[in-house]
C-alpha cells in the first residue's frame, strides 16, 4: 500500500490522500480514484494533480500516473483538455450502496421567526467591526497570540470595567473579570466552582430556560424553583429551602415575563446571600435595552461579595461572537480561572481584542443606542397592531428587551402555537419555559420581535395576527 503525502513540489489541482492496495500500482490507482469518486470525496469537475505531481506524491513512475488518467478518460471517470488539466467528470458519480436507510421525515423550515431570545442580525455593525478589527490586529502586541491569562486579554477586561460600571452600575475592576465564551459557559464554570464547594442546590425562577436548568443538574446540583407572582419572582422566599446555596435570577428583565425585580425583592436576595453565605448568579442577557422606564442596574452594585455577574455580546451584538464577561467576588477569582484555564485558556484573542477596541472607541455605544431605536419601533408596531386586530389579546412586558409576552385565554396556547407552526411562523408559548416541578400556570405566547430582519418583519408580524385572529384570542 502507498499512501499519497504533501512535497515541496508545486502542485496543479487538489491534494489527495489515496490508499493504492493490489498487486499493481496502475490498478491500484485506478481503483483508489474510481472509489474517491464514488464516494464522493471527489466532486464533478474537481481539477486533479498532473501526473508529475501526482506521481511525485505517490513516489511512483509518472508513466503509471499517465496511463491510468488515460484510462479513466476512456471509461468516462475523467475528462483531460489542452489547457484544462485533468478533472472529474461531470457525471452522476454513484454512491456506495449503504442499504436501506430510515429517515425521519424533515421539518419545513419555517417561514417568519418570532422566537424569543435572538437579535437580528442583519442589523450587526459589519462595516464599525471590520474598522475596529483592522486597528485591533495592527496594534496587538506578539504576545497576544499565544495562550495567555486565563481571565482574558487585559484590554477587554480594562473596557469592560469601564463600561459595565457607567452603564449598568457594575462594581468591576479588570482582576475580578474573567471573560468566557456565552453565558453557558460562563454557567458551566459556575456550576462546577459550586459543586467543589459542596454546594448541592441552586434555586432559579418558576419560568426560565430549561437547558440552564439541566447545565446545573449535570453538574450534580437540584434547581427548586421559587415561586413567581404577578410581580416577579418571590426572593423572600429564598429562606425556606435550608439546602439552597446559590439563586440563578434575570433580575432587571426576568425571562420571559419580562418584568424586573421591585427594590424590596432585589433587598431580599441580597440579605439573604449575606446571611447565609450564599451566591447569586446574575444573568443580565439584555440590561442594555430599556423603552419606558429609567435603567434597572445590576443587582451585583448592592453587594459585589455575594453576587456573580454574567453579561454577554449575543443580544447587542451576536451570539455568534461567543463573548461574555464573568464579573466575580474576588474570593472566586482564581478557583474559576483556574477551571476555565483547565479548558479553554482563551476564548478567541482576535475577537477580545475587536471588542475591546470596539467598546474603546465608543462604536459600541453607538451601535447599542441605534438598535434601542430600532427595537422600540418593532415593540411599538406590535402593541398597536394586535390592539387593532386582536384586541382581547393583553401584552406585558415590554418596558424592556427584545420580546413581549402576549397573554392568552385559557386553554388556548397550545392550538395557537399550533396554528402558527401551520403559518410557517416560529414562536413559543410561555408553558415551554415553566419549570418541571410547577405543572400549571399562565398560558401566554413569547413574541421575539427583535429576531426577524426588517425584510422579513411585516410578514412576520402580519402571521402572528393571522394566528391570533383565527383562534379568537
Amino acid at each position: 500500500m502507498v499512501k499519497s503525502r504533501a512535497t515541496s513540489t508545486p502542485t496543479i489541482g487538489v491534494d489527495l490522500h489515496l490508499d493504492l492496495k493490489g498487486a499493481g500500482l496502475r490498478s491500484g490507482l485506478m481503483d483508489a480514484l474510481r472509489e474517491a469518486v464514488r464516494g464522493g470525496r471527489l466532486a464533478p469537475g474537481t481539477r486533479l494533480p498532473s501526473s508529475r505531481t501526482l506521481a511525485a506524491d505517490l513516489g511512483i513512475a509518472r508513466n503509471t500516473v499517465a496511463d491510468a488518467y488515460a484510462e479513466l478518460v476512456a471509461e468516462g471517470w475523467l475528462t483531460a483538455r489542452q489547457g484544462s488539466g485533468t478533472r472529474v467528470a461531470q457525471r452522476a458519480a454513484a454512491r456506495p450502496d449503504r442499504g436501506h436507510v430510515h429517515r425521519l421525515p424533515t421539518r419545513r423550515k419555517p417561514t417568519y421567526n418570532l422566537m424569543a431570545g435572538s437579535p437580528d442580525l442583519a442589523s450587526f455593525p459589519r462595516a464599525e467591526w471590520l474598522k475596529a478589527a483592522r486597528r485591533a490586529l495592527t496594534a496587538a502586541p506578539h504576545d497576544a497570540f499565544g495562550f495567555g491569562d486565563p481571565r482574558g486579554r487585559i484590554e477587554l477586561r480594562t473596557v469592560l470595567a469601564d463600561y459595565l460600571a457607567r452603564s449598568r452600575g457594575v462594581y468591576a475592576s479588570p482582576d475580578r473579570i474573567v471573560i468566557c465564551s456565552g453565558f453557558v459557559h460562563g454557567l458551566m464554570l459556575m456550576g462546577r466552582v459550586l459543586r467543589a464547594r459542596r454546594v448541592r442546590e441552586v434555586a432559579v425562577e418558576a419560568y426560565g430556560l430549561d437547558f440552564h436548568w439541566k447545565l446545573l443538574t449535570d453538574a450534580g446540583l437540584r434547581t427548586p424553583p421559587l415561586p413567581m407572582d404577578e410581580q416577579g419572582t418571590r426572593t423572600d422566599e429564598l429562606g425556606t429551602n435550608k439546602g439552597v446555596g446559590a439563586v440563578l435570577m434575570t433580575p432587571a428583565h426576568q425571562f420571559p415575563i419580562g418584568v424586573p425585580l421591585l427594590p424590596d425583592r432585589r433587598a431580599a436576595a441580597v440579605d439573604w446571600a449575606r446571611a447565609t453565605g450564599g451566591l447569586i448568579l446574575e444573568d443580565d442577557y439584555d440590561g442594555e435595552f430599556r423603552y419606558d422606564r429609567q435603567p434597572v442596574g445590576a443587582l451585583q452594585g448592592l453587594d459585589p461579595e455575594h453576587v456573580v455577574y454574567i453579561g454577554t455580546a449575543s443580544k447587542s451584538l451576536a451570539p455568534g461572537l461567543r463573548l461574555g464577561w464573568m464579573v466575580l467576588p474576588e474570593h472566586l477569582v482564581d478557583e474559576v480561572a483556574e477551571g476555565k484555564g483547565l479548558s479553554d485558556w482563551t476564548c478567541g484573542v482576535l475577537d477580545q481584542l475587536t471588542l475591546a477596541e470596539f467598546i474603546g472607541s465608543g462604536a459600541y455605544d453607538r451601535h447599542v443606542r441605534g438598535m434601542r431605536l430600532h427595537y422600540r419601533r418593532r415593540r411599538d408596531q406590535l402593541v398597536a397592531a394586535i390592539a387593532e386586530r386582536a384586541p382581547d389579546a393583553r401584552v406585558s412586558g415590554i418596558a424592556a428587551g427584545l420580546h413581549a409576552l402576549v397573554e392568552l385565554p385559557p386553554g388556548t396556547e397550545r392550538s395557537i402555537v399550533q396554528a402558527a407552526t401551520w403559518q410557517g411562523l416560529a414562536l413559543e408559548g410561555l408553558s415551554r419555559f415553566r419549570h418541571p416541578q410547577l405543572p400549571h400556570g399562565r398560558e401566554a405566547l413569547v413574541v421575539g420581535y427583535g429576531t426577524p430582519p426588517d425584510s422579513a418583519w411585516t410578514g412576520a408580524l402580519d402571521a402572528l395576527l393571522r394566528v391570533l385572529a383565527a383562534v379568537g384570542a
